[in-house]
């Protein structure tokens, strides 16, 4: 009976992400599969979950083994146009700021009992990066797969609604109406191909365990700047990347089962994904307030806000902000490279947690 009832309400969960991607049209490229896929997983003696069905066949091959992930950064990395920050590399200053809701999150974690590597897989909901919080997750927390990636696509969709008020509330007008220079031009095309090529072999070499996410990452880009591969280049951005987010999708829906998602952990989960959020957004423009009053004043720090990976609503609702205070004022170029620096940010921090947090754990016996 009490099974029953946990299949109804989870299937009521599910109707409400279909609510949500349709309705208000919050991530529906993901949460439309994955309230879909909720509904399918609890579906009582359907058992698509159990071993042989569909939904369980998905995730051993699609996400244990980590190809879904992988494949997606590659459609990312296809899509992504790194040259705005190429142009302005001080701005990784702001991106390295946003990841701190990671590191908040983790350490309230641990405080309300998390283990150590689960307390990891949460924290890293504050990269605002589904993709990497489902890496993450699914090596260190795979019981927790389900409530973290619903957590961090859930409050990507509401990135705005989280961005603007505190945008208001730690910056002043007259900080909001700053001007930046932007002098545009084309990047000479070896830059653009070295680039994706150095960061790769760094972070893989800093933080090897993160090797699959760096590495598929900048292959997508790779192959976007080498302008040779135009028919992959375009299939990535498209149909592979269209593809691989409803599996995707339909996979983690079918995580969210009653027994996994009907806990004190999730409801948590979903206060430390809030937080991190918070938190990440706010050290990013308190960062970028900073700077903007040690360089007399040639940095808005509205930017600061966008040193998330939450590409590219949160450089989009930035730029927004400052035309509100200054129609004249034109802000997109900034924040979309301090959004670029988010998203390698978000990689590299989940990598590095990835390969240091067992070793910390291991050298303090843990």
């Amino acid at each position: 009976m009490w099974e029953i009832l946990g299949n109804a309400l989870m299937m009521g969960v599910g109707l409400a992400l279909l609510y949500l991607a349709v309705a208000k049209k919050y991530e529906p490229l993901l949460l439309l599969p994955i309230g879909f896929g909720a509904i399918l997983a609890n579906v009582p003696y359907a058992n698509l979950g159990d071993p042989g069905g569909m939904l369980h066949t998905l995730r051993v091959y699609g996400i244990e083994n980590e190809l879904l992930p992988a494949l997606l950064f590659i459609g990312i990395g296809a899509m992504s146009d790194f040259s705005s920050l190429i142009r302005r590399p001080m701005l990784l200053v702001f991106a390295a700021a946003g990841q701190l809701g990671i590191f908040a999150a983790l350490n309230l974690a641990l405080s309300l009992g998390f283990t150590p590597l689960e307390a990891s897989s949460v924290g890293v909901i504050g990269a605002m990066d589904g993709p990497t919080a489902i890496f993450v997750a699914q090596r260190f927390a795979p019981h927790l797969l389900g409530p973290i990636t619903v957590c961090a696509y859930s409050y990507m969709a509401l990135v705005p609604l989280l961005q603007i008020p505190l945008s208001r509330l730690l910056t002043s007008e007259k900080e909001r109406r700053i001007a930046m220079e932007y002098a545009p031009g084309e990047l000479p095309w070896a830059v653009r191909m070295v680039f994706p090529v150095a960061v790769f072999l760094v972070v893989a070499l800093i933080a090897p365990q993160g090797t699959l996410l760096i590495g598929t990452l900048m292959l997508g880009n790779f192959m976007r700047e080498s302008g040779v591969v135009k028919r992959l280049t375009d299939a990535a951005e498209n149909e592979l990347s269209n593809l691989v987010t409803l599996l995707l999708g339909l996979t983690i829906g079918g995580t969210m089962t009653a027994e996994a998602f009907l806990n004190v952990s999730t409801l948590y989960i979903f206060g430390l994904g809030l937080v991190a959020f918070i938190i990440a957004i706010a050290s990013g423009l308190v960062f970028a307030k900073i700077a903007s009053a040690a360089t007399g004043g040639k940095i808005n720090p509205l930017i600061g806000a966008c040193g998330v990976s939450a590409f590219p609503m949160a450089a989009r609702t930035a730029h927004i902000i400052g035309r509100q205070e200054d129609p004249e004022n034109w802000l997109l170029p900034h924040a979309l490279a301090t959004n670029m620096g988010g998203q390698i940010a978000s990689v590299v921090a989940g990598s590095a947690i990835l390969t240091y947090a067992p070793r910390v754990l291991a050298f303090l016996g843990a």
